[in-house]
């Protein structure tokens, strides 16, 4: 199992902050020899969508409305790398990820990490934990030490000792992190916000595919490959 992967987003595009346009742009042209057709803003906001891993309509409240008034354009730019926009206006949520190109031979920008078992049941996990705040319409926020509850009935299914199995929660938790799936929440160092964009990487039917096919691993006890 894989997912697509951005580096860590930079504070250039972080969208919390003010952003002045340089002086003596009136014409549209933000520096010399600037061709881009992009507004200001959009060109913030397509910059966080390529540093990833996304945009969070309450975490990047200047680049949201830019990336909704100039979707079109970004997705274009977007098409010319090979790339396609996913976009939850009312999730408030947007990243970018590989376009199906079919037969054609492109060049791939986005790395695919591998996930272990125990990454893959995290992720259920927190869709899990994502869907009940939804239906609740909060956040989802969780700990460490619920998280390492939730993980620890898969124990059994890892042939190692109860050091080796925590130090494989730990890593996957702050794989987690990360790639910004997990935000700590300020003032906390131990309480997490899971990332709306899980919602777009896994359905409701994947979701309850693969809780079924966890839960009969759970129950069985078989053992587990760990690059599940």
């Amino acid at each position: 199992m894989n997912w697509s992967d951005l580096p860590a987003s930079t504070d250039a595009a972080n969208g919390n902050g003010t952003s002045a346009v340089p002086a003596g742009t009136a014409s549209g042209a933000l520096f010399t020899g600037d061709s881009g057709q992009l507004p200001f803003e959009a060109r913030r906001a397509l910059c966080q969508l390529l540093a990833g891993p996304s945009i969070d309509a309450q975490r990047h409240s200047q680049l949201w409305p830019a990336l909704l008034r100039s979707e079109a354009g970004i997705r274009a730019v977007l098409s010319e790398l090979f790339l396609e926009l996913v976009l939850d206006r009312e999730g408030g949520v947007a990243f970018t990820r590989q376009a199906d190109t079919g037969e054609l031979e492109t060049p791939v920008l986005l790395r695919s990490t591998p996930l272990t078992f125990i990454d893959s049941v995290l992720l259920l996990h927190l869709r899990q934990q994502l869907a009940e705040a939804d239906a609740r319409g909060h956040r989802a926020v969780v700990e460490d030490a619920s998280l390492a509850e939730a993980l620890a009935v898969y124990e059994k299914n890892l042939s190692t000792d109860r050091a080796g199995f925590n130090r494989r929660v730990a890593a996957a938790i702050g794989k987690m992190k990360d790639n910004h799936l997990l935000t700590r929440l300020r003032g906390t160092e131990d309480r997490y916000e899971v990332s709306p964009a899980l919602k777009l990487l896994f359905s409701a039917e994947d979701v309850a595919l693969l809780a079924q096919v966890y839960r009969q691993l759970r129950e069985s006890g078989a053992p587990a490959m760990d690059d599940a």
